[in-house]
């Protein structure tokens, strides 16, 4: 039988011979096995010039598979079988390679019972390579004598010759296999398994085994958290090999489908916790939402790592498709189903998005900060920061961060701290280019307001301040010319003013923090731009505070148990940075200091409905509703609208140059003080005119003739893109207040075709006669 193996011509005597004798031989001795085995062997190893149009290999597939899966009592007996019929398999595969009709190896019959029994003895390696970079290849003793590896061999050689029309079919019994034995968790073998698929497949054929895995995900969406946290890590490592390489046109697919199963987590969890549990049922819910947490986790990792190892163009396109999914409460711009998440679920999702868009951005290095930041993505972005949620304001100023930082100086600014010397922090910096220029001028205002709005949230902890320090911090070294740096001061002696007045009721440790903000900040741009008046005077305040007033420096306020003052000292000029020295100092140096005469105040924008915030209207009528119950109604009306106009819009500075604060803020509250003492003195006399007289101490004509010079100065003075920002948005509120009335006053016009209405669930036309329709006069003849 040798002899006819060994004529090439002749493969139709030798195929059915072999099949005879390997039939006979099943009941045969080891012996006898390998012999017919080692007859296959070489008959796989010859080389055939014609192909062979009738040869079938059913038999073989299936004599050799169950070979793989002998369960002999011997263990002997058992490895020598399971060696046998893994060497059988890999002959059947070699075989094929040459033949033109291979194409029916790979048929799903025969696929179903080659790779389950490669896979049934590569499970049985006791300790699972865990290395990262492609296995290494078995020794040759190790092929010979041990099932496991020699499976594994003969399992990367199956893949290796597999095609484009065939992947699917070598890879999807391997998930019938994993899900069988329940190999997902833990998931240890099944990492090994695809780690063998994606470094034996070739490159260009990686996106299959992604869209598999994806579509696997989408089948096992009902399993159990830990079953999907397994199938997501191997998706990570299939990912992960992957985009070295060509991933193909999956990308897309690959972040919508792990954003849809992050919802779902998320949506379980809510579900779970809304239930409210009590007993051994809770402590169930307790272990299942520790098991979605994994899951989330596990998405997080995948969607940052893919999206890190995209190329520029690629990632910010998946930053736009990630920040599109963002909820923000009172629009319905995004594009995620939260019908069913509630407000938990909500904020939940809103944290996971955000922090799969951190991990995306990290590395992210922009010529421009256009690029980066574009307004389509920066809009939707700074939304979340004005929202009463620490946890998501961090997330987005850590995003602006990555997106800012393009010479990674971060690091260096890590912590907010007095430095001495920024001089050994060696900054990298460039000059700034025309377009980031363009940039500042026309995003600067949106980002001054809203470091601005968020340095005065209450629920602020020492991470925010220090992420708000690196902002500011960021935007000097990267964005600031001489015109950015005066708005900038400006921007930190407005944050001093609303510590001192404490027009949002803060705590204590809230405006220490917001002093200490400023003065961490201003040592940092002083020593940048290298004013030496400029940095005396704010080393002296620092040496002051460190004497007088530690709480007002970071090092100290940010530690436990810092000790807190009572209240604020106003008029103690020396803890606190003067504009008059600034403006001096800075003067001196030849910037163009009209501007830092002009305090700076936040536009006000169509956002300001979704952060929840107090209106100046809002605030007026606190402060009438402080007043005693028993005041006249008419008064207090009367008193309210006094209130509106005296606080309209605009900026009383301190002329003596002892301090700048928000005018409108500080009169009032005066006002209130001697509106109330005048009250408490003199209850029984008391009228609506005496109160007037009593607010009326300064002369009415003084205040609008102080009015009117603020105006005139700040439309000398102030920067044109700051006045054109606050036209601009009264403008953009106009216009949505106008179509919300036109929305509800403009309906359409009769038609003769009828208009839908709809009756007790039926939809019906009701026409209307030609004759009965008025038409305008411009149309009747």
């Amino acid at each position: 039988m040798e002899v006819a193996l060994c004529a090439p011509r002749q493969p139709c005597c030798p195929f059915s011979v072999l099949s005879s004798v390997l039939e006979a031989s099943s009941a045969a001795s080891g012996s006898g096995r390998s012999a017919v085995l080692s007859l296959f062997v070489k008959f796989a190893n010859i080389e055939e010039d014609t192909p062979s149009y009738h040869r079938r290999y059913d038999f073989f597939v299936s004599r050799f598979s169950a070979m793989c899966h002998s369960c002999h009592s011997d263990p002997e007996i058992r490895t020598e079988i399971r060696i046998a019929g893994i060497r059988g398999i890999q002959g059947v595969v070699r075989k094929t390679v040459n033949d033109e009709l291979r194409a029916t190896i790979w048929e799903p019959q025969h696929m179903d019972k080659i790779v389950p029994s490669l896979l049934f003895n590569m499970q049985k390696i006791e300790e699972v390579d865990s290395r990262i970079g492609p296995p290494s290849s078995p020794s040759a003793a190790d092929k010979e004598e041990n099932p496991a590896v020699l499976a594994e061999n003969c399992f990367r050689e199956l893949l290796g010759r597999a095609t484009f029309g065939n992947m699917n079919n070598a890879v999807r019994p391997v998930f019938a296999h994993l899900d069988h034995h329940k190999l997902w968790d833990p998931n240890e073998f099944a990492v090994h398994c695809f780690k063998i698929i994606m470094y034996s497949i070739q490159a260009q054929y990686s996106h299959h085994v992604i869209q598999e895995i994806l579509g696997h995900l989408d089948a096992r969406k009902k399993d159990s958290p830990r079953v999907r946290a397994g199938i997501i890590q191997v998706l990570l490592e299939a990912v992960a090999i992957a985009a070295k390489g060509s991933i193909g046109p999956t990308v897309l697919e690959v972040f919508n489908t792990l954003l849809k199963h992050l919802r779902l987590s998320v949506e379980s969890e809510a579900n779970d916790l809304q239930g409210g549990p009590a007993g051994s049922a809770a402590l169930n819910t307790a272990s299942k939402d520790n098991d979605e947490k994994i899951v989330q986790n596990a998405i997080i990792q995948t969607i940052g790592f893919f999206g890190s190892n995209l190329p520029d163009y690629q990632r910010s396109e998946i930053m736009m498709f990630i920040m599109g999914k963002v909820p923000v409460f009172g629009t319905t711009t995004h594009t995620l189903d939260i019908s069913q998440l509630g407000d938990l679920g909500t904020r939940r999702i809103q944290i996971m998005l955000l922090r799969s868009l951190l991990m995306v951005t990290s590395g992210y290095k922009a010529k421009t900060i256009v690029t980066a930041l574009p307004g389509s993505f920066l809009d939707p972005l700074l939304s979340p920061s004005l929202m009463e949620d620490y946890e998501l304001r961090q997330l987005v100023l850590e995003v602006m961060h990555n997106l800012m930082d393009r010479h990674d100086n971060r690091a260096k600014l890590r912590g907010i701290r007095i430095i001495p010397d920024v001089a050994d922090l060696k900054i990298k910096r460039e000059k700034i280019c025309r377009q980031d220029t363009s940039f500042m001028k026309k995003n600067g205002q949106q980002l001054y307001r809203h470091i601005y709005l968020g340095c005065k949230e209450e629920d602020n902890v020492q991470k925010n301040y220090e992420l708000l320090y690196t902002s500011l911090a960021l935007i000097t070294i990267e964005l600031a010319n001489e015109e950015v740096v005066i708005d900038l001061i400006r921007l930190a002696i407005a944050l001093q003013d609303s510590a001192i007045i404490n027009e949002d009721n803060l705590p204590m440790f809230h405006r220490c923090g917001i002093m200490a903000l400023v003065a961490a900040y201003l040592n940092f741009v002083s020593q940048m731009i290298a004013v030496p008046a400029f940095c005396q005077h704010v080393t002296k305040v620092i040496e002051i505070r460190t004497m007088e007033a530690p709480y007002f420096l970071p090092e100290h306020i940010f530690r436990d148990k810092c000790m807190l003052p009572k209240s604020l000292e106003k008029h103690d000029k020396n803890l606190y940075f003067l504009t008059n020295k600034i403006t001096e100092s800075l003067g001196g140096s030849g910037y163009s200091v009209e501007r830092l005469s002009v305090p700076y105040v936040p536009q006000v924008t169509d956002e300001d409905r979704l952060s929840r915030r107090k209106s100046i209207v809002d605030t007026v009528s606190i402060q009438v509703d402080i007043l005693p119950s028993n005041i006249p109604s008419d008064d207090v009306i009367e008193l309210s609208a006094w209130f509106l106009e005296s606080g309209s819009v605009g900026v009383i500075p301190d002329l003596g140059g002892s301090r700048s604060i928000l005018g409108v803020t500080a009169v009032q509250a005066d006002l209130h003080e001697t509106i109330m003492l005048n009250y408490v003195s003199n209850t029984e006399e008391i009228t609506f005119e005496a109160l007037k007289k009593a607010i009326d101490t300064s002369g009415m004509e003084e205040q609008e003739k102080e009015k009117r010079r603020l105006v005139i100065e700040k439309f000398q003075k102030a920067p044109f893109e700051e006045i054109a920002a606050q036209c601009e948005s009264k403008a953009n509120l106009l216009h949505d207040r106008l179509a919300q009335i036109l929305e509800l006053t403009i309906r359409p016009p009769p038609s003769p075709s009828g208009t839908l209405t709809v009756t007790s669930g039926h939809a019906q036309y009701q026409s209307v006669p030609v004759y009965e329709m008025k038409f305008p006069d411009l149309c009747v003849y």
